[in-house]
């Protein structure tokens, strides 16, 4: 088979959970059959690269990036179209129909479910939502990343068969992401070493919940220290917001409160993973929650909002706590967050004791090999009809 598999994100260029998708799903799937990717950004040397122009209208310029990227996929001969979110999905649609081939569609999030979005793309997130619309309609198959995304896209989008949307769960490299320590990590980043500590991973956004988490922080145990790993916020509102919070624990806190604004190579991280006491996932939306994955196969305990795929993968009471989340009593959230927390925080054999479960529930469950198979052989269904 030739597959033409479509992405805005590509290595070294990821700043999200669909980039790892597509960056792990492509190794794996490139043992098995020929794969060409197409991305957006940078040159680099194994896949075709397209720039996004700079026009003040982002959702337009993606348009014509799409447009051109079809342009290059139909002059070649593929059995079969793969795009990835709504940054590439024109692209699939069209080339698909170009050269008459299926087109799947990976559901990574859907827009719908994220309408603080306009205060990033203002007429733009109507742009973004129609091309998703009209690419899961026209879709030769849906794929969704959990079974609670399969949800939301029969709620949203009710004239796609339920029948044409399989759930292929996201997935993790237990090889990769394993237990890993390294002191020297700690003290760059001037955490104490003798101290239990809370982390949190992921972008300045409404969707991952930050804000809600720094409120709870101020009801959670002083004698641990809070890790943020938390950069690329989505507008001048939130980033205000977050850093007089932050301000503010640090004040309450001292130095107990340790904030990373900046990237975190991937072997430093994974210490950070590894020596953390609690993981915590306060998103409001999340089809899956890669990074659970990632906190898990190195052996920590989760507390998470019960959203979306979150419940696929962290089990409540065996390898984390899951926490409501209600749009309308987000107090509450944050009051059942700083709890959770601070059950795993004063019982650290237990909270050890998840975390073995967790990795070794990841490894069963969420290997790339398995999840490649899977996408393989929908690949196979398709193109041999």
């Amino acid at each position: 088979m030739q597959i033409a598999l479509i992405t805005r994100e590509y290595p070294p260029e990821i700043y999200g959970g669909a980039g790892v998708h597509v960056s792990e799903l492509v190794k794996v799937l490139r043992e098995y059959i020929n794969v060409d990717v197409y991305c957006m950004g940078k040159p680099r040397p194994d896949a075709h690269s397209f720039t996004i122009g700079n026009d003040e209208n982002f959702a337009l310029e993606v348009m014509k990036t799409n447009i051109e990227i079809s342009e290059a996929i139909s002059k070649k001969n593929y059995d079969l179209v793969h795009s990835h979110t709504w940054y590439a999905n024109l692209a699939g649609q069209i080339s698909s129909l170009a050269l008459g081939v299926p087109h799947i569609v990976t559901a990574h999030s859907l827009e719908p479910m994220r309408p603080w979005k306009r205060e990033q793309l203002g007429s733009g997130y109507e742009i973004s939502s129609q091309i998703e619309k009209q690419a899961l309609e026209g879709a030769s198959k849906v794929i969704a990343v959990s079974h609670g995304m399969k949800l939301d896209i029969e709620e949203h989008y009710p004239s796609l068969n339920p029948l044409n949307i399989q759930v292929i769960h996201n997935g993790i490299d237990p090889k990769v992401y394993k237990p890993t320590h390294n002191p020297e990590v700690l003290q760059k980043y001037g955490i104490e070493l003798n101290k239990p500590i809370v982390l949190f991973v992921g972008r300045i956004t409404r969707q991952k919940g930050l804000p809600h988490l720094l409120n709870a922080l101020h009801d959670v145990e002083t004698f641990a220290q809070v890790v943020l790993v938390a950069s690329s916020p989505d507008d001048t509102q939130i980033e205000r917001e977050v850093k007089e919070q932050i301000a503010s624990l640090q004040s309450e806190r001292h130095r107990s409160l340790v904030w990373i604004d900046s990237h975190v190579p991937l072997a430093e991280l994974l210490v950070l993973y590894s020596e953390a006491s609690v993981f915590v996932c306060p998103s409001i939306y999340e089809p899956l929650g890669i990074v659970n994955l990632e906190a898990m196969a190195c052996e920590t305990a989760v507390v998470a909002s019960s959203v979306g795929g979150i419940p696929e993968v962290v089990t409540h009471g065996a390898t984390g706590l899951l926490v409501d989340y209600v749009p309308g009593d987000t107090l509450k959230f944050e009051q059942g967050l700083a709890t959770s927390i601070n059950e795993l925080l004063n019982d650290s054999h237990r909270a050890h004791e998840m975390g073995r479960r967790a990795r070794s529930h990841v490894v069963d469950n969420f290997d790339w090999s398995r999840i490649a198979r899977n996408t393989i052989e929908l690949y196979e269904s398709l193109v041999a009809k």
